[in-house]
């Protein structure tokens, strides 16, 4: 009775609540620690940074990488994550944009889905330019382009034209593999009817190059096509403005002049038979077609003045 008059509790009493705070504190120290590791991100997160995750990486150097980068604190938690998210092979390399902070679990959802965070950069990429006119174009896009790297390997006539869509920290190395992967993708149907027109691949793409400098609209090329390809069967000079030399040589030049679109690549394999053996471009860029040297210089009379 002295105890409880006193206001002390019994010793049971006490023990329960000091279970009861020890418990609270553990539960409250528990959440603590889950929050801190599972749902924020580190508190030095280096926000607007890029982070590259390499071709072949593995699951431990990807995790080093994002704990000395402070994008994760805990390696242990984000290759828990990963392996929870589809295992080790679905870390996908790629540049990775974090315009904030997150916790590791999102870190690991996005490198696993290849959730780049990037806003893609569009190049086009008109037909008929050549590959010096195709790298200022990707110059004036992207900041890691080197020129001088793109012209010493870029094959002339093999860069497809097209709309590309690129992020910021892509090189001339991307806009090579792209470039290239769209060529084959869309000439490699046709190589079937290149083999049964009797001419090489390259041929075709030289041929090719110069219908799309020549052509001035999509009616024009297969006629234009068929002119060159009767030339070069009778001997004759091409005479092509658009590569002087074949005023000079006979035969195709040796290798393309630019870079065809699909149309002129396949109005090379498919020429339209006609009559015409000469043509020529009028002030406006129209074109007018002879079939004897005679008509051909009274076009020239006629447009040419």
């Amino acid at each position: 009775m002295e105890n409880l008059m006193d206001g002390e509790l019994p010793q049971s009493d006490f023990l329960r609540y000091k279970k009861k705070i020890f418990y609270t504190l553990g539960a409250l120290v528990f959440l603590f620690l889950f929050y801190f590791l599972f749902f924020s991100a580190p508190r030095n997160f280096p926000v607007g940074s890029i982070v590259n995750i390499n071709e072949g990486a593995g699951l431990r150097s990807v995790s080093l990488k994002l704990v000395d980068e402070n994008i994760i604190r805990s390696r242990i938690v984000f290759e828990a994550f990963i392996i929870l998210y589809g295992g080790e092979r679905h870390i996908i390399p790629a540049d990775y944009f974090f315009e904030r902070g997150i916790p590791v679990w999102q870190v690991a959802r996005r490198i696993s889905r290849g959730e780049r965070h990037l806003a893609p950069i569009a190049v086009t990429i008109p037909e008929g330019f050549n590959a010096l006119q195709i790298a200022d174009a990707f110059i004036a896009k992207l900041p890691d382009f080197d020129k001088e790297k793109f012209l010493q390997v870029a094959r002339e006539g093999y860069l497809f034209p097209d709309t590309y869509f690129f992020f910021t920290t892509d090189n001339e190395q991307d806009a090579l593999r792209l470039m290239t992967a769209n060529f084959e993708k869309k000439v490699s149907p046709l190589r079937p009817d290149i083999v049964s027109f009797g001419k090489s691949e390259t041929d075709i793409i030289i041929m090719a190059s110069l219908v799309e400098r020549e052509a001035k609209g999509a009616a024009d090329r297969g006629t234009v096509a068929g002119i060159l390809w009767k030339r070069l069967g009778l001997g004759m000079p091409l005479q092509v403005d658009a590569a002087l030399e074949t005023y000079k040589t006979r035969g195709l030049p040796k290798e393309p002049i630019a870079n065809p679109g699909l149309d002129s690549v396949k109005a090379a394999i498919y020429p339209e038979k006609s009559n015409y053996l000469y043509y020529l471009h009028d002030k406006e860029g129209g074109i007018h077609y002879a079939k004897t040297f005679e008509e051909h210089k009274a076009n020239k009379l006629k447009y040419l003045k």
